[in-house]
């Protein structure tokens, strides 16, 4: 398997854009939600490449009770695929979900 999706959110912190990964508890940050995004998908990467060269499970998804998008206090700006081809370098889709979904 070389090609991995995953969910990914972007969350308002003040001035800046918090990154997500909700099934691999993988998260980054950027000054805009673009930056947020390639940010992410960086650590992502190097978080999955690193697990599969180390035979270790790669999949450790936040806890429901600290799921931003179930709690109302968080500022969830999107939600969007996250996808990941390791085979082939990186690759970003993104389409703008609503943030209860």
């Amino acid at each position: 398997m070389d090609t991995f999706a995953f969910t990914g959110l972007i969350l308002r912190d003040g001035d800046s854009y918090g990154a997500l990964c909700i099934e691999l508890d993988v998260a980054s940050q950027g000054a805009t939600v673009g930056e947020a995004k390639g940010m992410l998908l960086e650590a992502v990467s190097l978080y999955l490449e690193s697990a599969i060269e180390s035979n270790v499970p790669y999949l450790r998804p936040v806890p429901p009770q600290e799921d931003p998008r179930l709690a109302p206090s968080q500022q969830v700006v999107e939600v969007f695929p996250l996808k990941v081809d390791v085979a082939k370098g990186l690759c970003l889709t993104s389409r703008r979900l609503s943030p209860g979904r």
